[in-house]
């Protein structure tokens, strides 16, 4: 049968224009149906084929790998829509099967107390995941140190591991009632480069086990108001990683030296974060504290100006994908923090390819008008082909999108004009 099949298909790519049906009318969606009464390729051929081809294509052995995707979209599907299969047989084996492999903790696990060696660490601003609260924690090779550097991502020597639990308080009021963990996401530099490795909690949490296909795993709080939630937690699978944290390679996101320089209460006392790893000899080429930048915290109107918390938060949340590397680069919509073309940053800017995602807007900013800019639009609204960001938030972050909110209603009237003349260059 697999003979007679085999002559099947070749025959049909012997048959005239065959090779072009991708370019007949409505061929994406049925494709090989012959267009018009004057086709070369007539239905009576095209049936059995059809019938060759699925019996053919239901008996090979399939992909061990399917990515899902919808081509109908500009920007890839969101994992609230749905979660990729990934293969669990080719890649099982390559890692730990439990979490506790890596050894990151002592004494029981879901107190989640650093082991000897592993630094848990603060950032200033921090990326928004459905109201979960995040551990983080990294560990490096013995002797060796990680680089100091101004705007990326502190270079970490192979070996490195990060991890970053993700759990919800049963009661954002009191966290003394409990907490649940929910997964543990590792980053692990290796010799080819870093790779992302997610794990998933047990109901007993005693443990995290390896999920390669990813998960999705139904959680319920009491939030800030008292009142009772719920939400599908999303667990990426072992692609959706690249997603984030890949630009021109696979990098951290979020250990940036500008998001590190904050002060942290350890033992001992409080002490500046970069300090503490320089003087433990974790860190090389630190400059004086003073020269090193610095992130605002974003929600802490103490630690920078209005502007500079708006524009923290945005590189965070944003700035992974929408930078002049990330996989949103062809936008055009920068929204790292050293950006200061405004209409990079949206003032004025119309979209390239945001589709439904505009909410029917025209511009990214309209500086002084919130509700006609679709960069507020796209933190408030929840619809999947919509949201930003597009992956890890399912829910209206109500305190980030007031922050945004007054941002843009007290941007300076000089923006606009930056803006026009940032267009015109």
């Amino acid at each position: 049968m697999f003979l007679a099949i085999h002559h099947a298909l070749r025959k049909l790519r012997d048959v005239p224009h065959a090779r072009k049906l991708r370019d007949v009318p409505h061929a994406r969606k049925l494709r090989g149906v012959p267009h018009g009464a004057g086709s070369s390729f007539p239905g009576l051929v095209f049936i059995p084929v059809v019938f060759a081809l699925v019996l053919w294509s239901g008996c090979r052995k399939q992909p061990a790998s399917v990515m899902v995707s919808n081509p109908t979209e500009s920007n890839a599907p969101s994992a609230s829509q749905e979660i990729a299969k990934v293969s669990t047989r080719r890649n099982q084996n390559k890692y730990p099967q439990l979490l506790s492999d890596y050894k990151l903790y002592r004494g029981e696990l879901a107190k989640l107390e650093p082991a000897e060696g592993v630094i848990e660490y603060e950032l200033n601003t921090t990326l928004f995941s459905d109201y979960s609260g995040k551990q983080r924690l990294v560990r490096l090779p013995e002797g060796k140190l990680a680089k100091y550097e101004a705007v990326a991502a502190l270079d970490f020597p192979v070996g490195t591991v990060i991890s970053k639990t993700f759990y919800y308080d049963h009661d954002l009021t009191d966290s003394t009632r409990g907490r649940r963990l929910i997964e543990t996401r590792i980053l692990q530099r290796t010799d080819s480069g870093w790779i992302g490795i997610p794990f998933v909690w047990n109901d007993e949490q005693t443990d995290a086990t390896l999920t390669l296909a990813g998960a999705a795993i139904d959680v319920q709080w009491n939030h800030t108001d008292g009142v009772a939630r719920s939400n599908t937690h999303i667990v990426p699978n072992l692609n959706d990683c690249k997603r984030c944290h890949q630009n021109e390679s696979m990098e951290p996101l979020g250990p940036t030296a500008r998001n590190l320089n904050r002060d942290v209460a350890y033992e001992h006392g409080t002490e500046n974060q970069l300090a503490f790893w320089a003087r433990k000899g974790l860190l090389s080429d630190l400059p004086k504290l003073e020269n090193a930048p610095k992130l605002a915290v974003w929600d802490d109107p103490k630690s920078g100006s209005l502007d500079e918390r708006a524009r923290a938060w945005l590189e965070i949340n944003c700035s992974h994908c929408h930078n002049p590397k990330g996989p949103a680069r062809n936008s055009g919509l920068h929204l790292n923090v050293d950006v200061t073309d405004r209409y990079q940053l949206g003032v004025f800017k119309t979209p390239v390819a945001a589709g439904k995602g505009t909410g029917g807007r025209s511009y990214g900013i309209v500086p002084g008008k919130p509700d006609e800019s679709i960069l507020l639009y796209r933190l408030e609204t929840t619809h999947p082909g919509a949201l930003m960001p597009e992956f890890g938030r399912t829910v209206v972050h109500d305190e980030s999108v007031a922050l945004i909110r007054e941002w843009i209603e007290h941007m300076p009237e000089g923006a606009v004009a930056q803006a026009a003349s940032d267009a015109s260059l």
